[in-house]
């Protein structure tokens, strides 16, 4: 597990490399952010992943979450089932009719929570998990072509058009061949970095005659939350991997409050 997460900085570390390239117009940057927005949800099909969430707290050590995702982005609802460790197992989260229930078997009780709120304790939010809407709620401030390491991207600076949103600001770097995300920056209303997410790979899943852009992994930073080691700061970094990937139709059952129910006392 450390060996993996270490593998996960160094590609972090390389897709910090920005060189500027020059600008494109205005209907080509709105149509790769539109890309970039669809290629984060399948409205066509269930989405069933196993997820592997690292916590790493510098001075600390990691924690470790196991879990199973559905998700049916056309209805907008999606399952978090975590089946480990042993002290987590059986909690869950559920959306549906836009509300994010969470569940403890713990006390057998649901309590509200949201897309803005983090997951297991972790630097992800429970937003990470579900489709992106960058075209939807976000204008473009600005757009230019880029080098991310050795990638060619299209940087985006955005600004957000609805109060809904996680961040009024981002960053992005959109791979301008297959629309792909590569690296996304939160930024505060006032200009503050809050985070930094690097996606150094995707996997190609293929059902139904379609195939799917899902990625290996994520890693996402925490610029407020550092610790001086050995004078220099680290920060706080979780880890999503997504493995075991299915694109098929999963039981209605499994998009409700008794689903959860059943299987934690499993």
């Amino acid at each position: 597990m450390k060996k993996n997460m270490y593998r996960a900085v160094i590609a972090f570390a390389a897709l910090l490399f920005t060189g500027n390239l020059w600008a494109l117009s205005d209907a080509e940057c709105e149509t790769l952010l539109k890309r970039a927005e669809d290629n984060t949800a399948f409205y066509e099909t269930d989405f069933k992943g196993s997820y592997t969430v690292v916590q790493n707290k510098p001075g600390e050590g990691q924690n470790v979450t196991e879990a199973i995702m559905y998700r049916r982005d056309k209805t907008g609802a999606w399952t978090i089932l975590v089946t480990g460790p042993a002290k987590e197992k059986g909690k869950g989260y559920l959306q549906f009719d836009s509300n994010i229930w969470f569940y403890d078997p713990a006390d057998k009780r649901f309590t509200f929570t949201s897309a803005k709120d983090k997951f297991q304790n972790t630097n992800a939010n429970n937003s990470d998990f579900a489709p992106q809407h960058y075209s939807r709620d976000y204008s473009i401030e600005s757009a230019e072509e880029v080098t991310l390491g050795k990638m060619n991207c299209v940087l985006f600076t955005l600004k957000a058009k609805v109060d809904s949103v996680d961040y009024p600001m981002l960053k992005l770097w959109i791979t301008k061949n297959d629309g792909l995300v590569r690296k996304k920056e939160d930024y505060s209303l006032s200009g503050q970095k809050l985070r930094t997410t690097a996606v150094p790979s995707y996997q190609l899943v293929k059902a139904g005659g379609k195939s799917y852009s899902i990625p290996v992994s994520m890693l996402i930073q925490d610029n407020l939350k550092g610790k001086k080691i050995s004078g220099k700061v680290q920060y706080e970094q979780t880890q999503i991997t997504i493995r075991n990937v299915e694109f098929a139709k999963v039981p209605d059952t499994v998009y409700t409050k008794p689903y959860l129910e059943m299987m934690s006392a499993k």
